[in-house]
């Protein structure tokens, strides 16, 4: 189901030349099952899709910097596509994909970019961010963006948790392990380069990590772990054994996504950052 019901677009290629096109988007996840396009349910991918197909007359086939899941939000996700050349023009692109997407998704901006500028192949990091909203008493305002955790969190035995985690490392203890066509196993090494919590006061902790990527589930099953150490169900020093046992029952329980957000995708000389919109840097709870 979506916002908006145009006319179908026909699914065979366009002829002649194509440019590429990037968009930065912004979205709240709770009504999508997830980005990637999926039939028969809601996503932010399908939408999109379709958006665009409406607004150019054409079909197109997206790809994202990440594949966030149901329920995940995203402040500056990439994506691109291809079009014919000379059907985009940026501004009106962007104005009536707000149009037709808005509120749940929000296009920031449309440029063409270099054809081989991939929105998932090009980008050298990814940023995630989650909100844990640490008090005995619920906030109705942050309760569709932040984990509501009642139990009070020792945030230092978190934050000294979280040296564990930076680095490259076999994070098979904290992801779904993605079934391959060729038979293989996929390699879980990924490279964090940040790792941290902070106290943003009004019992609001905001965790962030970056890395080159990310296997499925692997963010929100290293905020479950973090925060059965904050809990004191475990200890700091627990979090290596269990990313050296590669044993995902060793692992905490996977936080709920809503707390979840994309926050930044990061390329050769650009980050996403730069081309979403007029928000500051930190616009609050998400």
């Amino acid at each position: 189901m979506t916002l908006f019901d145009p006319e179908p677009v026909s699914e065979a290629p366009a002829p002649g030349p194509t440019e590429r096109v990037r968009l930065v988007v912004a979205y709240d996840g709770a009504p999508f099952s997830g980005f990637a396009r999926n039939d028969g349910v809601r996503t932010v991918g399908g939408d999109l899709t379709q958006a665009i197909g409406t607004v150019l007359g054409a079909p197109v086939e997206l790809t994202c910097a990440g594949r966030t899941d149901k329920g995940v939000h995203a402040l500056a996700q990439v994506v691109t596509f291809d079009a014919p050349v000379g059907t985009v023009d940026p501004a009106r692109l962007t104005k009536s994909l707000n149009k037709l997407c808005g509120p749940a998704i929000a296009v920031w901006g449309a440029t063409t970019v270099a054809p081989d500028f991939d929105a998932r192949f090009s980008a050298t990091a990814r940023r995630y961010r989650y909100l844990v909203h640490n008090s005995p008493t619920p906030d109705p305002f942050t309760a569709g963006s932040a984990w509501h955790v009642d139990a009070p969190l020792a945030l230092h035995a978190m934050v000294l948790a979280c040296d564990a985690v930076i680095g490259e490392h076999d994070f098979a203890a904290f992801c779904r392990r993605p079934k391959r066509r060729d038979g293989q196993e996929a390699s879980l090494v990924r490279r964090v380069t940040e790792a941290t919590w902070t106290d943003d006061g009004g019992g609001r902790l905001r965790f962030e990590i970056e890395a080159s990527s990310f296997c499925h589930q692997m963010v929100r099953s290293v905020v479950g772990t973090l925060v059965d150490v904050g809990r004191g169900r475990k200890r700091p020093g627990d979090v290596l054994g269990i990313i050296r046992s590669g044993d995902r029952d060793r692992a905490g329980d996977l936080a709920p996504p809503h707390g979840l957000t994309l926050w930044t995708v990061r390329y050769p000389g650009w980050s996403s950052d730069e081309g979403r919109g007029e928000w500051p840097s930190d616009p609050g709870p998400r």
